[in-house]
């Protein structure tokens, strides 16, 4: 026992030490507060995160050792490592449901089993022109009730409106410009989840409890299933494996935002309606509990996470009046993201496109940037 709690003591002193080695934690007061401030106190454990990985701390010539070493530990963090071990050596399953004719393009309903006992619904649109091997993009949605909205489909005329007025119907539009889209539904969405007729959006916060008994989460489980759809895409479909890119718009551009940092194999990733500083976002805000990472800003802010992409171009799409994820708090932290293209040696390939609205996605920014980096 007296040698468990010596353990136990030097470890504790080891945390400490660290902390007090991180200048934000050293300017957290010491002294008490008269009165208990709930977002005040989230703000200061925000700042008094140890930001392991932070870039500035490692600088241009760690540069490679940075990624590979971080890349690792926010995988262990999403989850995605324990079911990597779980699975090892996994191959998806699929099953087409139907299809539709555009005119310029089919639009299929699939399924694919990411998990022998999770099966993910899809739509993919084919363009009718294909010659040779084309651009895979694929488009994981946000909150919403019609997780299908990417794809073109709507269930009302006023959804209607709202997705081509906000260019939510991207997986759509990039169709038309030949390139194969796939729209998935997000774990905890539609089919995935506990009640699919319940009136609820999702089930995410009930998902997060129950992932975070294994080590998982919400946002770590659709990442997986991001690249398990790669897997079958780049095996099975006309697709040019330099040529994939992953975007989408609030939850779905935390989704990219992951999938891009850890799955190398995309080629661009463009995040939308979800880059701030974490503090400035989800760290003061409410949000859905889908967004949060445990122990994420232990290790970087949301600069350094989406430092992972370089060389790789990276577009941050954002509204300049968001107010869930403050264009502030993006400006900030793309300063961190340019220090580490510079670093990789790709100062162009990094961009911030900020749209003259708020919580939506700009298609016009979004498409700029694929035909630059195409």
């Amino acid at each position: 026992m007296k040698k468990l709690v010596a353990i136990t003591t030097l470890a504790c002193l080891a945390v400490l030490a660290s902390c007090s080695r991180n200048p934000i934690y050293a300017d957290r007061s010491s002294e008490p507060q008269t009165q208990f401030d709930f977002n005040g106190h989230c703000a200061t454990m925000c700042r008094s995160s140890l930001q392991k990985y932070a870039f500035e701390n490692y600088g241009p010539k760690r540069f490679k050792a940075w990624q590979k070493k971080f890349r690792a530990e926010l995988k262990d963090a999403l989850g995605v490592s324990i079911i990597e071990q779980q699975l090892k050596g996994y191959k998806p399953t699929l099953e087409q449901i139907d299809s539709e004719d555009l005119g310029f393009a089919v639009r299929e309903r699939w399924q694919i089993w990411t998990e022998p006992d999770v099966n993910i619904p899809f739509i993919m649109i084919r363009p009718k022109t294909v010659e040779g091997k084309v651009p895979l993009v694929i488009t994981p949605h946000g909150h919403g009730k019609n997780t299908e909205q990417y794809a073109g489909v709507y269930v009302s005329p006023e959804d209607s409106i709202s997705a081509v007025d906000g260019q939510r119907n991207m997986a759509y539009l990039f169709a038309q410009q030949g390139f194969i889209t796939i729209t998935p539904a997000a774990r905890g969405f539609a089919g995935t989840m506990i009640d699919e007729d319940s009136e609820d959006v999702s089930c995410c916060a009930l998902l997060m409890c129950r992932d975070a008994l294994v080590g998982r989460t919400p946002v770590g489980d659709r990442v997986w299933d991001i690249m398990k759809i790669l897997d079958w895409a780049l095996a099975e479909l006309p697709v040019d494996e330099n040529k994939v890119i992953v975007t989408g718009n609030s939850g779905g551009g935390t989704q990219s935002v992951y999938a891009g940092a850890i799955d190398t194999r995309i080629s661009i990733c463009m995040p939308a309606s979800s880059f701030s500083s974490y503090e400035a976002s989800i760290g003061v805000q409410e949000h859905c509990a889908c967004n949060y990472v445990p122990g994420v800003m232990n290790l970087g802010d949301m600069g350094d996470v989406l430092g992972l992409v370089a060389p790789r171009p990276l577009c941050l799409i954002q509204g300049k009046d968001d107010p869930i994820f403050p264009v502030e708090g993006a400006k900030e932290q793309f300063e961190t993201i340019r220090k580490v293209y510079e670093a990789a040696g790709v100062p162009d390939n990094c961009e911030l496109y900020i749209g003259p609205e708020g919580h939506r996605y700009y298609f016009d920014g979004a498409d700029a940037f694929v035909q630059k980096h195409l």
